[in-house]
């Protein structure tokens, strides 16, 4: 073996074991934003506002709740992955079945925003989010 082939065999295993790690993407990564407890959700779509409490819970990436405004209650569930949050529900609008998608960023200070999408309609919104006490 020439001394060039012995040098790559010794330094790059080296230089390997001293390379940071990767950024995780496991759950435990989401879990640095954890979700849980009482959100106050504010949603504009179409010239419609809507307002409405919602109480998530989130086990490693995994988001579920339920929120509640002036017409009832529904169960979401959703993901996070790192500062990104989405979660949808089923509800109706004067008899029709509706899915809401909510996809949006958890900012520094600790709220959410985003956009809304109402299927089957393909009509687009924006919503705020902040926690309650």
């Amino acid at each position: 073996m020439n001394r060039l082939a012995l040098m790559f065999l010794l330094v790059v295993p080296a230089a390997v074991a001293q390379a940071p790690a990767p950024a995780a993407s496991t759950p435990a990564a989401a879990a640095a934003h954890d979700l849980s407890g009482k959100w106050m959700v504010h949603t504009s779509i179409a010239g419609n506002d809507n307002d409405q409490t919602c109480t998530l819970t989130q086990k490693d990436a995994v988001l579920t709740g339920i929120c509640t405004s002036d017409t009832g209650s529904v169960k979401l569930t959703g993901k996070v992955e790192g500062s990104k949050v989405s979660w949808s529900y089923q509800t109706d609008y004067n008899g029709t079945p509706l899915t809401l998608h909510f996809t949006g960023t958890l900012d520094a200070a600790g709220k959410m925003s985003g956009t809304t999408t109402v299927d089957p309609f393909g009509v687009d919104g924006d919503f705020t989010a902040e926690p309650t006490k």
